[in-house]
């Protein structure tokens, strides 16, 4: 049997006509960028984070950029964040010209660890991004305590997040605003690239849309100097019928999570951990031994794919040795690194292919 990590064909089976029609009615009309689908879009989402606005953009790397940048963030500042990501959250901190400053994270869930916030901040630290990783809720009470108490921005960055909740609420309203990818990999994903960004603030909201369109306000005039990172109309109109099966999907993720629990349960291999505090979206289901690489190999010959996200940590990578980022001490981090495992989930896999892939690593252990 071959089961792979993700199945977006069998997702666009499924959807086909109705993306086909959305497509169609999106290039007939000729409004291709900041249109109906992009405005509804935003609208939607802003319902489902419950915040005041939501703001497409052209990427989740850009949505952290233009975020960084709308708050002020630049030169001279630093940013606390983990090593523990993808580089885009790094990226976007230097790219706006600030220093990344990384802490550890909890072993557990993966997420920044609020106790070691205090030691790294400084006279010259503006902000905190917090990631909530493979779709589990960094603790964002005990981060913005922190950030209270020094006068930080945070912004969530919630690329794996999607209708992930944090003490009833939902990811993306919990700081001074919100970061999503719509990357084809995350759980609502376009066929192409797009952002968004929420917050509950009407002025950063404002400022974001200026740097999206090159600052733009009217016919000839630009207030700012901005960025091209508008959300096009055709990945909107997309979005807007994937949007409709979210909840579906999540839900069954969830499910797929508790039976693979169950099945692994008597296992040598840690389990994935969800806080109290965390309703988790499953981006990711993400296990943890000592014995990866073989149980890789095993896995790889039945048919199974899998995934280690992050074997190489961000502060390890080539390209953030120039910012000093190599010398940060992140001993979870880099045990992390050797262990985890993701195994495949997705809202399309079958009972049969759970069971297969807990046999297989069941009959690895034995």
């Amino acid at each position: 049997m071959q089961v792979p990590l993700m199945d977006l064909k069998a997702e666009y089976e499924v959807l086909k006509p109705e993306i086909i029609e959305a497509i169609d009615e999106a290039i007939s009309s000729m409004q291709l960028f900041l249109g109906p689908n992009v405005q509804a879009l935003e609208q939607e989402w802003a319902e489902l984070c419950q915040v005041e606005h939501a703001i497409g953009v052209g990427s989740g790397t850009d949505a952290l950029i233009i975020a960084l940048k709308a708050l002020d963030i630049g030169p001279g500042d630093e940013v606390i964040t983990v090593g523990w990501t993808f580089i885009a959250t790094i990226e976007a901190i230097v790219l706006v010209g600030a220093q990344p400053v990384l802490v550890d994270i909890e072993p557990d869930c993966f997420c920044l660890s609020p106790e070691l916030l205090e030691q790294v901040v400084t006279p010259r630290t503006r902000a905190i991004i917090p990631v909530h990783i493979y779709g589990h809720p960094a603790d964002m009470d005990a981060i913005n305590q922190v950030a209270a108490a020094h006068d930080l921005k945070v912004i969530e960055d919630c690329a794996q997040a999607h209708l992930a909740g944090y003490r009833g609420r939902p990811v993306g309203s919990l700081g001074n605003c919100g970061i999503f990818s719509f990357y084809m990999s995350k759980n609502l994903s376009a066929y192409g690239e797009g952002g968004m960004i929420t917050t509950d603030d009407d002025g950063l909201a404002e400022k974001t849309r200026l740097l999206r369109s090159h600052g733009y306000t009217s016919k000839y005039e630009h207030a700012l100097i901005g960025y091209n990172s508008r959300l096009d109309e055709l990945q909107a109109a997309i979005l807007r019928v994937k949007l409709k099966r979210l909840d579906w999907g999540t839900q069954r993720r969830r499910e797929q999570a508790a039976k693979y629990d169950e099945l692994l349960a008597e296992l040598p291999i840690a389990l994935p951990a969800v806080a109290p505090h965390a309703t988790h979206a499953y981006h990711l289901y993400t296990i943890r031994t000592s014995q990866r690489e073989a149980l890789t190999a095993h896995l790889e010959a039945h048919g199974i794919a899998f995934a280690t996200h992050y074997r190489y940590p961000a502060h390890t990578q080539p390209a953030c040795r120039p910012y000093g980022l190599h010398r940060a001490n992140l001993p979870e981090t880099e045990k992390a690194a050797g262990e985890v495992l993701q195994l495949p989930l997705h809202p399309y896999l079958s009972d049969e292919q759970i069971e297969y892939v807990a046999q297989t690593v069941g009959e690895f252990f034995a």
